[in-house]
């Protein structure tokens, strides 16, 4: 069993950046990697970055690249997703998920775990 909980979501406008945060608790020493999806109003789920637990080796989604940067704390068991030039298009639901194994990559269905969610939204 794994709980994950998102904060530091919020209403920014455009150009702005937010830093949201994802405590991990429980049976932690069984995931091997973590990432942060989206979800807009009426859209499907997309993936965003995912970070593997034990190396730190990093995946972005093009949308993102170069914008977004995920880190990671163990010593917190906590993951980060610093957002930076943010514009409406990033307006979604983002949630943290968490994988038994590694390669897990941009499939949703790949992650066991996940939180409930934090709402981003940047107005123009």
């Amino acid at each position: 069993q794994v709980q994950l909980v998102e904060s530091g979501g919020g209403l920014v406008q455009a150009g702005d950046s937010l830093r949201l945060s994802c405590a991990a608790s429980g049976r932690t020493f069984s995931v091997y990697t973590m990432a942060w999806f989206r979800q807009a109003s009426g859209k499907e789920r997309q993936f965003v970055a995912n970070i593997n637990w034990s190396d730190s080796g990093t995946f972005y989604a093009d949308s993102v690249q170069g914008r977004f940067t995920i880190s990671r704390d163990n010593a917190r068991n906590t993951v980060y997703l610093q957002m930076n030039s943010l514009t409406p298009e990033d307006t979604a639901v983002y949630y943290c998920a968490a994988a038994r194994f590694l390669g897990s990559g941009w499939n949703s269905q790949n992650y066991a775990y996940w939180g409930q969610g934090t709402q981003v939204t940047v107005s123009s």
